[in-house]
Formats: structure tokens, C-alpha cells, sequence
């Protein structure tokens, strides 16, 4: 795990800069639909930021026509160092896209539903906590997946996934939360399955009648269901998962092994490489990160090593990063509160 640490002390001491104004230039890149309250919002990571000593960043909101990597790159061509992504699962790819291969650090102020990176790196969905986490300034630098000239942390697919994000209202999601895409996906339980063409690097094609197939930079889904045990987001390779359940006695034996952590799960193969290309018979719904894309019959998709930096929390020896999570909201907490007393 290749992970950068800076200013390494601990609790309420991250918040007590040495000089006023000396932290690092920050955006922030927000989504106005996934906020109640934008004005509270900003109030409150201005403030908090100014408490820990960082100057006050800058606000970009998304649009219909571009949801966040025009912003961020105009962020990052304006000198920040650091870009919070504050919204959901669409706007933090977008920012992805903008910060691959810069020097600028990603902060994630989840808003949304699914928060596919959150899950799988345990970042906090706290407001607070997420604050906390840039102010103490870990770092770990992340591969990334390439898709036409797109760009994906978490995963790309093609099929059966996609069927369900797009089945999926904004509604269902707003009222139950990640439950809603459960509902997503009992409507194409019984679809027929696609005939696809696997090429991984320079081997062999594979011919599957699948699914769905998913190309992965980490393991867990929607909910936080850890699909592919051994998915590491910093290894520079992709893990690609090819589901290949027939009938709902497939589907349900699939869904409970993983969901009991069995290490052999029936009806999924996985593969791994650097360089992916699914070819399908038909045209196929696709997304990236949560984020529907232009449906298509091919997804290819490449590995990008160690292009993006993404602030996360201290200490650095933890698997998911989830040990500090409850640490880092009490002292995000206490900042908050510092800089409403100021």
C-alpha cells in the first residue's frame, strides 16, 4: 500500500495550524442537486478549513452539461491542492477524471446514494470526518481505470449492473438509501444472458455467455457487498469478474456466497490484467463508478497506475482504512464546533 503521510501528530493537534493561512489552496466541486442546504454547507467547510489554517477554497457547482471534471481541472489549473468532491457517485467520477495524474489530492464529501468509493476505502460519509481527513492530510495514491476518455476508481461494467443502475429511480434511492437498487435488480433477474468475448492483455479470448461483466479496481458493490476479496486499488491491475447465473437458483446461490464470504463462489470467474476488452453480441447498458454511460457492445478498459492521489484516514496500517474512521469524526466534530465558537 503506497501511502504518504505529512504533518504526522495526532487528535486535536491537526486543527491548530502554525500559521494562519498556511495550509494547503483547496476547491471544492459541488453538485447543487445532492445538498439540502448549500449555504449551510459552505458555511461549514469554510469555517472549518479557516480553523485548521487553510485558506478558503473555492466553489465550482456542477452542471447538467458538465457534473464536475471541467470544474476540477479549472480548479487545479487555478492552483488547488487539494479538490472535494461533494456529491454522488457521478460527481466524484467526474472529479476523478480531472485530477488523473496531477498532483492535487481528492477529498471525498459524500452526498449521494451508493458512494462506491466511500465504501470500498472507508471514508466516512460524515461531513465532519471527511473534513477531518484532509485537514490531517494522509495521502494514498490509487490506480485508476481508463474507458474511452473516461476514467473510473471503483468499477466499469457491462450488462446485468448496468441494467440495474438504469432501472433504478432517483426517487426510490433519495427515500430507502442503497436498498432501492436491490429493486433495481429483481427486474432483470430473468433476462437473457449476452454472449461476450473476454480479451485480458495478450492471452487467449474467452467466450462466456454472461451476465454481467466487471472490470475492477476494488471489490465491493452497491451496499458495501464485497464481491472480489482480493481487489486492491494500488496493485496495478484490474480484477474482472464474469457472472455467468442462468436461471434464479443461480442468482440466489451467487448472492449467498458472497454474501456469507465464501472464497468459492459459484457462476463468477475472475480474472486480472491491465488491459481489458469485453465484446458483446448486442449492445449493452454501461457505467462507470455507479454512472451510466453511452450504451455500447464493446468496453475496454485500461489500468492507469498510481494516477490519482485520494486524501485519506490516518493511521496508514489499516485494511480499508476504516480503523481511524471513528477517530477522525470526533475530531472533525471538534473542529467544526472550534470554528463556530470563532
Amino acid at each position: 500500500m503506497r501511502v504518504l503521510h505529512t504533518d504526522a501528530v495526532t487528535g486535536a493537534e491537526h486543527s491548530r495550524p502554525a500559521v494562519a493561512g498556511s495550509g494547503p489552496r483547496s476547491a471544492v466541486v459541488v453538485n447543487p442537486v445532492k445538498v439540502d442546504d448549500l449555504d449551510e454547507l459552505r458555511q461549514t467547510v469554510d469555517a472549518a478549513l479557516t480553523t485548521a489554517g487553510w485558506p478558503a477554497p473555492r466553489w465550482f457547482e456542477t452542471t447538467p452539461e458538465d457534473p464536475g471534471r471541467g470544474q476540477t481541472e479549472q480548479a487545479v489549473r487555478d492552483g488547488a491542492e487539494v479538490v472535494f468532491a461533494c456529491g454522488g457517485d457521478g460527481t466524484v467520477m467526474a472529479c476523478v477524471s480531472g485530477l488523473v495524474g496531477t498532483d492535487a489530492a481528492l477529498a471525498v464529501l459524500p452526498q449521494g446514494t451508493g458512494n462506491l468509493l466511500a465504501a470500498n476505502l472507508g471514508l466516512s460519509v460524515d461531513v465532519a470526518a471527511a473534513l477531518q481527513v484532509a485537514v490531517e492530510r494522509g495521502r494514498r495514491q490509487l490506480d485508476v481505470g481508463a474507458v474511452e476518455d473516461h476514467y473510473f476508481a471503483v468499477m466499469a461494467g457491462m450488462g446485468f449492473d448496468a441494467q440495474m443502475l438504469a432501472d433504478t429511480s432517483e426517487t426510490t434511492k433519495a427515500r430507502i438509501g442503497w436498498p432501492a437498487y436491490v429493486m433495481g435488480a429483481a427486474r432483470h433477474l430473468r433476462d437473457r444472458p449476452m454472449r461476450v468475448t473476454v480479451r485480458i492483455d495478450d492471452r487467449p479470448p474467452m467466450r462466456r455467455r454472461a451476465r454481467s461483466v466487471l472490470i475492477a479496481n476494488v471489490g465491493r458493490l452497491q451496499g458495501g457487498v464485497r464481491l472480489l476479496a482480493e481487489a486492491e486499488p494500488d496493485d496495478g491491475c484490474l480484477d474482472v469478474a464474469v457472472l455467468t447465473p442462468r436461471n434464479l437458483r443461480h442468482w440466489v446461490a451467487l448472492g449467498w456466497a458472497v454474501l456469507r464470504r465464501r472464497d468459492r463462489i459459484p457462476r463468477l470467474e475472475v480474472h486480472r490484467g491491465r488491459r481489458i476488452e469485453v465484446t458483446s453480441n448486442r449492445e449493452q447498458p454501461r457505467e462507470l463508478d455507479g454512472d451510466l454511460i453511452t450504451p455500447g457492445r464493446t468496453l475496454l478498459a485500461e489500468v492507469r497506475p498510481g494516477a490519482l492521489w485520494l486524501c485519506v484516514p490516518q493511521p496508514e496500517e489499516a485494511p480499508d482504512l476504516t480503523v481511524d474512521a471513528e477517530g477522525a469524526s470526533e475530531r472533525g466534530e471538534e473542529l467544526i464546533e472550534e470554528a463556530r465558537r470563532e
